[in-house]
């Protein structure tokens, strides 16, 4: 597991210099990408359904993101975008495209449904965390 932690800190940490974003955001934003990771990760592990998973991380990852834009005063994009990166689906995407160019039509369904299921996971973990009421994140404020 730690180094799943890490693994997915250094790839949301590329993704975050590649997105140019300032340097005293990096870390929070490492930190956002590799916590929602991990969650995947364990619920995964404990037989989580993925979508399930996918929606738990999301939502984890949202929180956190709108947790450290409070505290540093920056905007959530910052920490979302990139903290998302490690549990988009890339591969389902990539193997839905595969298959259908192949003409297995079945097969490129079969991913493509998975996919389309993780992205709304993904879609609605974000829109849970986001209708917290703002009030709630005031107590991170730095003073």
């Amino acid at each position: 597991m730690v180094i799943s932690f890490l693994t997915a800190m250094v790839a949301t940490l590329s993704f975050s210099i590649l997105y140019s974003t300032p340097r005293r955001h990096l870390f929070a934003c490492a930190i956002t990408g590799a916590v929602g990771w991990i969650i995947y990760s364990v619920l995964t592990a404990l037989d989580f359904q993925v979508m399930t998973a996918t929606f738990c991380a999301a939502f984890a990852l949202a929180f956190l993101s709108r947790i450290f834009a409070v505290a540093m005063q920056a905007p959530i994009t910052i920490y979302l975008i990139p903290g998302i990166f490690p549990i988009v689906p890339g591969a389902g995407i990539y193997y839905t495209a595969y298959y259908f160019f192949l003409n297995n039509f079945g097969r490129s369904a079969s991913y493509g449904q998975e996919t389309a299921k993780m992205a709304l996971a993904i879609a609605f973990g974000i829109i849970f965390a986001m209708s917290i009421p703002q009030k709630f994140f005031k107590i991170f404020k730095r003073r």
